[in-house]
């Protein structure tokens, strides 16, 4: 499963991490710049919009492991009446 991390990037460049994130010699990892700067304990004039779409980003791997069960689909089966019919069906989606 794929871990987000949030980092500053600093004077000279480098990306720096500002919690430990396990990670393997040569392993990929993908990154996202956010349009506004965003640090901790600093003054920002980051709108509330930008600070909500980073939230979503950055909870949204945490949210997934909740999200992707079969109870959450039985849950929501109502409002998405194909998926009702596969979960009828003993099938997996």
């Amino acid at each position: 499963m794929p871990k987000t991390a949030e980092a500053i990037v600093g004077e000279n460049g480098q990306i720096h991490l500002l919690k430990s994130l396990p990670l393997r010699a040569r392993q990929r990892v993908l990154v996202t710049a956010l349009e506004e700067e965003s640090f901790p304990n600093a003054e920002s004039n980051d709108s509330a919009e930008t600070r909500a779409g980073e939230t979503a980003l950055l909870s949204e791997s945490a949210l997934a492991e909740d999200w992707n069960r079969k109870e959450e689909d039985e849950a929501w089966s109502h409002l998405q009446p194909d998926v009702a019919e596969w979960l009828r069906a003993g099938k997996q989606m």
